[in-house]
């Protein structure tokens, strides 16, 4: 049966992807682990190199078998740009083809900001970026904080942008950038997801969950290896759990957000100006032995025994200011998790401090602009083994 063009798009869309992540290298590792016949492999692989996305080099010799030539992605084909942005800032990066992050920009964003500021600070960024170096942008995909609807290409609503309802953010950046760049987006932390999954932790696993205590609280969860967004895509949204759990009115991210750490540890009153840079600011508090960094840990072990209980991932990765913290705050999250659920004690989770670092929301909407970008083939016709 001859392969549709819909379906040759996508196929060839996922062999650079699997040569992309490394997972394999040659023509008979792509056929093994996409389970086709090394011809129908070949023939796509011939023709991604005539398209000149692919180049071959010498005989590689693997730990058993005949040598084989090793695939390399031409990076200079055209680079992938993601975007993420919160109320103070816009940060984008610029990956090339090859799946390399080449260049980051960050652009601050004034107080008591408005959409279409933000709109207009989003497109500077991507334009210093083209600016950077050559090649065609491919696809632009976006970390967009708050409630997003992928499908529709709009964002929904962010709390702390007042005017931030039901923006048309993929209608609004193709007016911007016309031609033929492909345009996602996806709620924030589901992006850090996809960073994990290309340049971080998560690199050899299908099940983990990004633990987000940044402005608010959140989490992303990726299960068998797909992004988990809920039926309304609000999946993840655990800042808006009743806090304490007696439905007493407060919400677990007015506890355990950032800024809400921060001001439980300075013992600052709940509207007190905040550092500018918090990551620098909670460093001080690595080492701190004090009442109230422990409450916040055993807080954050009742929230943790909630998810593990629920989801049993693999890993656990925190991102946002807290990992300043470092190892010894999750270790004790781990110990107050089990102290209070005991059922875990023989399956206890797995946190660690993400090594992404503040670009990780941009670099994840630079993945998400890469895994969803596909070739062109409108003048190009793959002829189909007999």
């Amino acid at each position: 049966m001859r392969t549709k063009p819909a379906d040759q798009t996508q196929l060839l869309a996922a062999i650079l992807l699997q040569l992309r992540g490394q997972h394999a290298v040659s023509r008979s590792g792509l056929a093994k682990l996409m389970g086709l016949s090394p011809s129908t492999v070949g023939i796509y692989v011939d023709h991604l190199t005539a398209m000149g996305y692919v180049h071959e080099s010498g005989l590689e010799q693997g730990p058993m078998g005949r040598p084989q030539r090793r695939l390399h992605l031409n990076e200079n084909v055209g680079w992938f740009c993601g975007v993420e942005f919160n109320a103070e800032r816009v940060q984008a990066v610029r990956v090339d083809f090859a799946g390399q992050q080449r260049a980051a920009v960050a652009r601050p964003l004034p107080h008591r900001v408005d959409t279409r500021t933000v709109l207009d600070e989003i497109a500077r960024a991507v334009n210093d970026l083209s600016q950077i170096g050559s090649g065609e942008m491919l696809s632009l995909g976006f970390g967009v904080p708050g409630l997003v609807s992928p499908t529709e290409g709009i964002a929904v609503h962010y709390s702390f942008i007042p005017d931030w309802r039901r923006i048309p953010i993929v209608q609004d950046m193709r007016a911007r950038f016309p031609g033929r760049v492909n345009i996602t987006l996806e709620n924030n932390l589901r992006a850090i997801a996809l960073a994990e999954r290309w340049f971080g932790g998560g690199r050899q696993l299908d099940d983990y969950v990004i633990l987000g205590p940044r402005r608010g609280f959140g989490v992303a969860i990726m299960k068998n290896g797909q992004l988990v967004q809920g039926g309304h895509h609000a999946a993840g949204e655990i800042g808006r759990w009743p806090w304490p759990l007696d439905s007493r009115g407060a919400e677990v991210h007015d506890e355990l957000s950032a800024p809400a750490v921060w001001r439980r540890l300075t013992h600052s009153a709940h509207h007190a100006p905040l550092p500018k840079d918090l990551h620098t600011a909670f460093q001080a508090f690595a080492t701190d032995e004090s009442e109230v960094w422990h409450e916040i840990a055993t807080d954050f072990g009742r929230v943790m025994g909630l998810l593990h209980l629920l989801l049993d991932a693999k890993s656990y990765f925190l991102h946002g200011p807290l990992t300043a913290l470092g190892e010894r705050f999750c270790r004790e999250i781990v110990r107050q998790t089990v102290r209070l659920n005991p059922a875990l004690a023989q399956m206890q989770p797995t946190i660690v401090p993400s090594s992404l670092g503040d670009e990780a929301g941009a670099l994840g909407a630079a993945c998400l602009a890469m895994e969803a970008w596909v070739p062109d083939l409108s003048f190009t016709k793959i002829s189909q083994p007999a």
